[in-house]
């Protein structure tokens, strides 16, 4: 269970993370990343933010590279926006939630018609 303290920085840190890659880093490996949560230990210390990279595997793997070479300015940027005591080490992680969910996505189209020609079958059926 998070401290509202934790909720308020790890929001702080998806927000100006977000906003750091969006403006200023121009790193040419860094692809179509989407930041999607952050989770932050109870002293402050440390913290995991969550990105979605769009493309295939080279594309996921350039923009984490480029992430993990950018953490000391991100976080160094971040540490003045937020104002702590201690900056959190921040570790960037994948976020595979949403390629998952297109995926499944994607599956439940391939077997949408075999379902509407089950129910037609069924209706006929009864």
């Amino acid at each position: 269970m998070s401290t509202i303290r934790q909720e308020q920085v790890q929001q702080m840190l998806v927000r100006e993370v977000g906003n750091l890659l969006l403006r200023e880093l121009k790193d040419p490996r860094l692809g179509f990343v989407t930041v999607t949560g952050a989770e932050i230990s109870r002293d402050l210390r440390h913290a995991k933010v969550f990105v979605s990279v769009m493309g295939d595997e080279t594309a996921r793997r350039q923009s984490l590279e480029a992430l993990a070479s950018a953490t000391g300015l991100i976080r160094s940027r971040f540490g003045r926006v937020a104002r702590l005591r201690v900056t959190p080490e921040i570790e960037f992680r994948e976020d595979t939630g949403i390629s998952r969910g297109a995926r499944v996505f994607e599956l439940l189209h391939e077997v949408e018609p075999d379902l509407k020609a089950n129910e037609g079958s069924a209706a006929t059926d009864a």
